[in-house]
């Protein structure tokens, strides 16, 4: 998993030389005043950069195409300290290609209502210099985050820092590999999909590898490290009496040991951040990875189950997003409902590849029959999720653009044990209630695979959409059909007319 504080977040200031030497030096110490504060902030999880403040379109450029050309810069963060004449933005702004977030603020917080005169209006224009750069933004129809409010505020810091979790995990996607082995599973649509148009819009490139060339990997995997590998389980978990040496299921445990073993080499030698598997593919592997997957997804790697690497590209941004906060992410499905009346749920699991890092307490590794792929029995991890709050997302190839789906929900415990159903699971209420949530989705396109999380939230995943200019579709509280149907209509208008 990434470390967020490897990433920058560029403070720039604009101004221009119209006010005289004294006031530029002023506009420069409240920058770096503002730029230091917020980099302390625990609310952001990356460095904030002060950059010297752009007093002309020459360093407004200079600026930018140094932004394009950092390796550890994810975005910039715009203030106006006074009044910066937007024409010099232009080209600066033609040529940038990372994420802006618009801060609207001022140094002072309040008017000094007994000591205010001409020279203080003079250095404090942050009032109609952010109106002035935010028309142009506007003008040149540029998707920027605009927050509003003064810089000491704490809601303000955590706007910014969901802005910069998002911008990381746009970062992440760019020139990103996703790893398929086998193909999409047969006459499933909503999990294909242009892969071109995805590297081309999106940034990360998606290329499809033999099943074979992932036995081949597994069948060089040593004994010895399988048993070490054996060893770091049983401290990990609660482990199937059937599966502690020497019961009977224990060589089923070292095979999902040396598939985890040779699928890890695989992906650390390509460089693949994300990957997909398919059950209808598994040609001279004795099982359908489970365990595997499970683990490398905790690991950080984003997956998605037969050969959906929309959501395997989605999921893995998202845990670059959630890096460092409570809760986890998962790749998830909506399994099946209970539909009293009384309270109705949804069931999410997904057959074997359910993500640890969502569960509660220590997970239970066992051996159990799955009855499809026609293989031998999987290992997997079995546990439930905490109470709380969660969202799924989920993101679809509408033809003419990718589409991204969320719909926060509430995590409950299940009614009961589930002693007969040995998978991971999670039991959630969706906003603004399973019958509104399930329409709306459907009428939507809703894939039936998701990123799911507990650690972020609707705020991450509408800036990463802007960033990636995505259609952005929501479900919640405020959701009613009759208005959800006329936005994806008024949407289906706006991006025909923008092509």
């Amino acid at each position: 998993m990434n470390n967020l504080k490897n990433k920058e977040i560029w403070f720039v200031t604009g101004s221009q030389h119209l006010y005289g030497e004294e006031t530029l030096k002023q506009v420069a110490r409240d920058s770096q005043e503002i730029a230091t504060d917020l980099n302390n902030s625990a609310h952001i999880p990356v460095k904030v950069v002060f950059k010297p403040v752009l007093k002309t379109p020459e360093e407004i450029l200079s600026l930018c195409m140094e932004v394009n050309n950092s390796i550890s810069c994810v975005g910039i963060i715009t203030w106006m300290h006074t009044f910066s004449p937007a024409k010099m933005w232009i080209n600066g702004l033609k040529v940038l290609n990372k994420p802006i977030a618009h801060l609207h603020t001022q140094y002072n917080r309040d008017i000094p209502w007994d000591t205010i005169d001409m020279d203080f209006m003079n250095l404090n224009q942050s009032a109609h210099g952010d109106r002035e750069y935010g028309f142009i933004v506007s003008r040149m129809r540029q998707n920027r985050k605009v927050i509003v409010g003064h810089w000491k505020e704490e809601d303000i810091r955590k706007k910014i820092g969901s802005w910069s979790r998002a911008a990381c995990g746009w970062n992440e996607w760019q020139g990103m590999k996703v790893a398929r082995f086998g193909d999409n599973m047969r006459e499933v649509a909503v999990t294909e999909g242009d892969k071109v148009e995805a590297q081309l819009r999106l940034g990360y490139s998606v290329n499809g590898y033999g099943v074979g060339d992932m036995v081949n990997a597994i069948n060089q995997v040593s004994e010895a490290d399988v048993d070490k590998l054996l060893t770091q389980y049983e401290a990990e978990y609660h482990i199937s009496p059937e599966i502690i040496k020497p019961g009977d299921k224990r060589d089923a445990l070292k095979e999902s040991a040396r598939i985890e073993l040779g699928m890890r080499s695989f992906l650390e030698k390509g460089g693949f951040k994300a990957f997909t598997t398919t059950f209808e593919d598994l040609h001279g592997m004795k099982q359908l990875p489970g365990l595997a997957v499970q683990r490398l997804m905790e690991d950080g790697y984003g997956f998605g189950a037969e050969g959906d690497w929309k959501t395997s590209a989605l999921v893995r941004a998202m845990k670059v997003m959630s890096t460092g906060l409570i809760g986890g992410t998962s790749f998830m499905e909506d399994y099946t409902y209970h539909l009293d009346p009384k309270g109705m749920k949804v069931l999410g699991a997904h057959m074997l590849e359910v993500c640890p890092s969502i569960g509660q307490g220590k997970a239970s590794l066992e051996i159990h029959p799955l009855g499809i792929g026609g293989k031998e029995d999987p290992a997997r991890l079995v546990f439930n999720v905490p109470e709380g709050k969660g969202i799924n997302v989920s993101i679809m190839d509408m033809g003419d653009r990718f589409r991204l789906l969320a719909n926060p929900c509430k995590v409950v415990n299940p009614d009961a044990a589930l002693p007969k159903l040995p998978v991971a699971r999670v039991v959630w209420i969706p906003e603004p209630d399973l019958k509104v949530s399930a329409e709306a989705w459907i009428h939507a396109g809703g894939a039936h695979h998701t990123g799911f999380s507990m650690a972020i939230g609707v705020e991450e995943m509408e800036d990463f959409a802007e960033m990636a200019g995505m259609e952005f579709l929501l479900i919640d509280n405020d959701t009613k059909i009759r208005e959800f149907k006329k936005e994806i209509r008024w949407n289906d208008l706006y991006y025909q007319l923008r092509r």
